[in-house]
């Protein structure tokens, strides 16, 4: 059994689909479909069922893709500490998030310490970033909510209050707080379910009568305040979003806690090189000085005074 055969089997086992899978590899289908059959042969057992041009892991597979993933992730972190043994630096960190608002922020910083290290950057929503980081494929992610299991360390750095986002002149937007209730007949823009923030308001909405209406859905929570400034609709924010050169007024919510925690995750069997410290300390410094915005005060209803 070759270590090859066991690179192309978790991707062709991943994707399910040949084609895709040699093109990701970079190599034609016929050698991909030989070396799996290579593969299969050496165990004298089919990984897969096949039905016309169809693919699908069986029960054999599905037990024999775990085991490989879990070999080449212990090959993996045997390279990385003998790399660091040997002071080859790491020169790239893979970094997963499902909330980016304060991102830039730390990326500069840890830019200005180690200029010669790349960042690889992927927004996912939460079950993605939940696979790669059980899979070591990941250094440290940023997510919200906050992810606990066997194999995921989890941090909770931050406390970040939502605030509702809406253009300036819009008939809120001289209210100091507002009720979620108020808000059953206003059409929102938003992420797509499935990432944190739009979970957690979404069931908010839920408990306090009704279901928001989306006029736009979408995966690039940055593109939000653009939409909110030229009045499509309003939106949900984190007040780690806030931009003060935008047109918008963000305005607290009355007496529900609407609060997202924002969580610093890694797997701890994967190993984390020097520069994988250096990142995370440098994640904990910034979170700790931030400050609440001061219009996020919760007020109460009695307080609502256009």
């Amino acid at each position: 059994m070759e270590l090859l055969q066991l690179q192309y089997f978790m991707t062709v086992a991943r994707l399910e689909h040949m084609t895709e899978a040699a093109q990701q590899l970079h190599v034609t289908q016929s050698s991909l479909s030989k070396t799996i059959q290579r593969l299969e042969e050496d165990l004298d057992v089919p990984l897969f069922d096949r039905t016309g041009r169809n693919l699908r892991l069986n029960e054999s597979g599905r037990r024999f893709l775990r085991r490989a993933e879990k070999a080449l992730f212990e090959l993996e972190q045997g390279r990385q500490e003998i790399r660091d043994l040997a002071h080859i630096q790491q020169s790239t960190l893979e970094l997963a998030v499902t909330t980016a608002s304060t991102l830039p922020g730390i990326l500069q910083e840890f830019r200005k310490k180690r200029p010669e290290i790349q960042f690889h950057v992927q927004m996912l929503a939460t079950e993605d970033m939940v696979t790669l980081l059980q899979r070591g494929e990941v250094d440290l992610c940023l997510s919200s909510p906050p992810i606990h299991g066997e194999d995921i360390e989890c941090q909770i750095v931050y406390n970040d209050p939502i605030l509702l986002a809406v253009p300036e002149g819009h008939h809120f937007s001289d209210r100091q707080s507002i009720s979620l209730e108020e808000l059953e007949d206003e059409w929102f823009v938003g992420v797509k379910q499935g990432y944190g923030t739009r979970d957690l308001v979404d069931a908010a909405c839920y408990d306090a009568g009704f279901t928001p209406r989306y006029v736009y859905e979408g995966d690039e929570p940055a593109r939000m305040s653009t939409l909110v400034e030229t009045g499509i609709g309003i939106a949900f924010m984190p007040g780690t979003a806030r931009n003060p050169r935008e047109r918008i007024r963000y305005i607290p919510l009355e007496q529900h806690e609407l609060v997202r925690q924002i969580a610093l995750l890694w797997n701890r069997n994967r190993y984390a090189s020097q520069a994988v410290l250096e990142f995370r300390q440098i994640v904990m410094d910034y979170f700790g000085t931030l400050k609440v915005p001061p219009c996020t005060i919760t007020r109460k209803k009695a307080d609502n005074t256009p």
